[in-house]
């Protein structure tokens, strides 16, 4: 594990070469105008608000994305579905998801994330809300639902990178892990939300309810987010406002190749999706492992005690980590802590289970697991940004395409497992081994200092991508 060290407000190698070179600094003044204008931090008082904002709002995805889910049994038997064509419907949302991550991350780069975030919620709201209508008006629902909840994962897919965009451009780093952290735990707390009242709305009123709901409350976030935070500034998207972006205008190939060869990136890169592929396969698998190991036990206890668990625990590590960095503690090495415990100690955990032969025991050793994974908030996902901040959502999209893509290969893969081997103890070996492959990786080449800048000759440059 990484040791902590103190650093001084000055010593970044960065810095210091800029001060050593003032003549290279003021001939690059014009070329920094921009990015220096865009870049202005939030205050304290406005990055609460906007941790408040955007907390609700990646509430709101995770209720608009599990809707369907939800309510898959019950359209299934309203248009008679088989299991297949369930799947697919449900499987649909994966494969738009993995199609715009890069593609928001570039634009959120370039017309700032919180205009990319806006434009998504308004669509993805309103294509939630008019789920029902499609079902009931076309012909062919089967039809109708896979394309809806195709373009459902087309429009979410630029939350994320957006979001690391907005973040990185706008938070200092000192409070980098708790705004990521909190609005990270958002997540969960849509999960729940929808759980727990969407099952209600779906027992009381239909489940078109849980569409109408769901999907109106998002439109109603996106209008209260333009006009009191935004201001009612037009959040219009350009041909011309991406190709006038100051200095980040401009794509290289070049640029690409020297970023992908930096040995820190790479690290980012294979770490998040070694923590993806273990959680979507945590995620995908753990109920059925509780009704095949406990098939007696309460669903609605091992459903909703981890994420109760995994909320505070987001929270926390958010705070520690920004606290321990405002202590002058080395940033590299905080993100380093922070991805030991969510890839280090979750897995003693995750390898209890093996021997777990009682209900409380698996829900409690499920519920520490779940809790310390989300202290990646403040390791991996924010070490992207110490990295790159002028191409962050860019290069978060291409860490959370990778990650989902593996993240669907080990959920088949582990399914495979336990058909031929019949033992769940091989399962949780695998996401035990993926963990420590990518906490090893992290631990090894990790940093915070900024390489998205070229000082071989002395002068400060952004790889603008």
């Amino acid at each position: 594990m990484a040791i902590l060290q103190k650093h001084g407000k000055n010593s970044c190698p960065d810095l210091a070469s800029i001060k050593e070179n003032p003549a290279d600094n003021i001939g690059q003044a014009g070329s920094q105008k921009k990015w220096a204008e865009s870049s202005q931090n939030w205050t304290r008082p406005v990055a609460r608000i906007w941790t408040v904002v955007l907390l609700l709002g990646t509430c709101l995805l995770y209720c608009a994305r599990v809707a369907m889910p939800i309510c898959a049994v019950s359209m299934a038997e309203r248009f008679s579905w088989s299991k297949r064509e369930t799947g697919m419907v449900l499987g649909s949302f994966f494969w738009g998801y993995c199609f715009t991550q890069v593609l928001g991350g570039y634009v959120s780069d370039r017309v700032g994330g919180e205009k990319v975030m806006l434009l998504s919620a308004a669509a993805w709201g309103a294509m939630t809300a008019f789920t029902p209508i499609l079902a009931h008006f076309c012909s062919q629902p089967i039809v109708s639902m896979t394309v809806s909840r195709f373009l459902m994962g087309l429009l979410q897919g630029v939350h994320y990178p957006s979001l690391a965009s907005l973040c990185s451009q706008k938070v200092v780093e000192s409070e980098r892990g708790f705004l990521m952290s909190t609005v990270g735990s958002g997540s969960y707390l849509g999960t729940l939300v929808i759980g727990g009242v969407g099952s209600l709305m779906l027992d009381l009123y239909g489940w078109e309810s849980v569409f109408y709901v769901s999907g109106l409350l998002s439109v109603l976030w996106s209008y209260c987010m333009w006009k009191y935070l935004l201001k009612g500034e037009g959040p219009i998207i350009t041909l011309e406002s991406l190709g006038s972006a100051g200095t980040q205008s401009k794509l290289s190939k070049r640029n690409w190749l020297r970023l992908f060869r930096q040995p820190a990136v790479c690290a980012v890169i294979i770490t998040h999706l070694c923590t993806a592929s273990t959680f979507f396969t945590l995620l995908s698998w753990l109920p059925t492992y509780f009704k095949d190991t406990f098939p007696d036990a309460k669903g609605w206890v091992f459903n909703v005690i981890p994420w109760f668990v995994a909320i505070p625990s987001s929270l926390f590590s958010g705070c520690l980590s920004d606290h321990l960095i405002s202590q002058g503690f080395d940033t590299a090495s905080v993100r380093k802590l922070m991805q030991f415990f969510s890839m280090g100690v979750s897995s003693v955990f995750t390898l209890f289970l093996c021997g777990t032969t009682t209900f409380p025991t698996a829900v409690a050793f499920v519920s520490a697991t779940m809790g310390l994974t989300t202290f990646s908030h403040s390791g991996v996902s924010v070490n992207v940004q110490d990295l790159a901040p002028s191409c962050a959502g860019a290069l978060f999209g291409v860490m959370n395409t990778c990650g989902a893509f593996t993240g669907v290969i080990m959920v088949y893969f582990s399914g495979y497992l336990i058909e031929t081997t019949g033992s769940w103890a091989s399962v949780f070996g695998l996401i035990t081994v993926v963990n420590l492959l990518g906490l090893g990786t992290f631990l090894c080449f990790a940093e915070a200092r900024r390489v998205d800048i070229d000082l071989a000759k002395g002068r400060y440059h952004n790889i603008h991508i």
